[in-house]
Order: C-alpha cells, then sequence, then structure tokens
C-alpha cells in the first residue's frame, strides 16, 4: 500500500543519464575491460543537461532518487559528482559490489521494492532492456536518448551486470 502522504518518487539513472560517460568508454573497449579505471574516472564526468534539468524540474513534485548500477564502492564519488553539479538531494540506490546480475534485473527489483510503499511518477534511464522490463512492469518510461549508444557500456550493463 503506497502512503500517499508522501510526493511521488522519480527515478533517475545516473551512467548515460545524468552523467556522460564517453569520456571513459575506452577502458569497457579493450580486453580485459578495465573497470577500475572506468569507475575511478567516474568523478570527471561531465553532466548531461537534459538529465539534470529534468531531475531538477521533477524536484519541484517529486522525492527525486537515483539509481544505478555503479557498484557500492563508488558511493562517495557518486554523492560529491550529484551534490557538485547541484543534483536534488535524494537516496542513492547502488549495486552490492559482488552483484554481477544484469541491470534491468537489479533495477526492477528496487524499483518493485519502492513501489510497494511509494508511487512512482516516473523512472528516467537510457539502457533499453531497463526501460522495457520497467515498462511491462507498469511502471511510466522516459528513455534518455540524450547520448550516443556504447556497444561496450550496453553489454557491461546486460550480460556483465557491472553498470
Amino acid at each position: 500500500m503506497t502512503d500517499s502522504n508522501k510526493p511521488p518518487l522519480a527515478v533517475f539513472d545516473l551512467d548515460n543519464t545524468l552523467a556522460d560517460t564517453a569520456h571513459r568508454q575506452r577502458f569497457l573497449e579493450r580486453k580485459p575491460r578495465d573497470w577500475d579505471a572506468f569507475f575511478a574516472a567516474a568523478p570527471q564526468d561531465p553532466p548531461l543537461e537534459e538529465g539534470v534539468a529534468m531531475a531538477r524540474e521533477s524536484a519541484g513534485e517529486c522525492e527525486v532518487v537515483y539509481l544505478t548500477g555503479r557498484p557500492e564502492r563508488c558511493r562517495r564519488d557518486t554523492l560529491d559528482w550529484l551534490a557538485a553539479h547541484g543534483l536534488p538531494e535524494g537516496r542513492l540506490y547502488m549495486r552490492r559490489n559482488d552483484d554481477r546480475r544484469p541491470a534491468r534485473r537489479t533495477k526492477l527489483t528496487v524499483l518493485r521494492d519502492l513501489a510497494r510503499t511509494r508511487e512512482i511518477r516516473v523512472l528516467v534511464d537510457d539502457d533499453e532492456l531497463v526501460c522495457e522490463d520497467a515498462e511491462r512492469a507498469g511502471f511510466t518510461v522516459v528513455r534518455a536518448r540524450w547520448t550516443a549508444p556504447s556497444a561496450a557500456l550496453k553489454a557491461a550493463q546486460e550480460r556483465e551486470g557491472r553498470t
């Protein structure tokens, strides 16, 4: 049962939704993929104005929360990045460091948990598989299509369960 006394949630992905990961894609294009370097470079991600504007606008009516496939070990860098770019304060849901399930599985689990007690107004995400599964589950989705798709990132999200 949802709590109607609390504002609805607007759920935002980070990578390629709010943060431009293009400068660090090179770490995923080599074999083996260099995950440590990929995540270490995240604090230098430029913000994606379309996503940032949407998050700020959503904060007027909703509680903003962040749902990322980044591992928990990136929490401090991620919180610092959100604050440095003036994004609304909000809870940050991250993948356990040892969780290698596809992003669409991990994110849908969190969405369903949140929906038990809160209305979810919207999910904003760039991952087509996450978006499709969320829509099938009844969630309203905005596809973040303001960056060029990355085959390496898609493989990381779906097959390797890394982001």
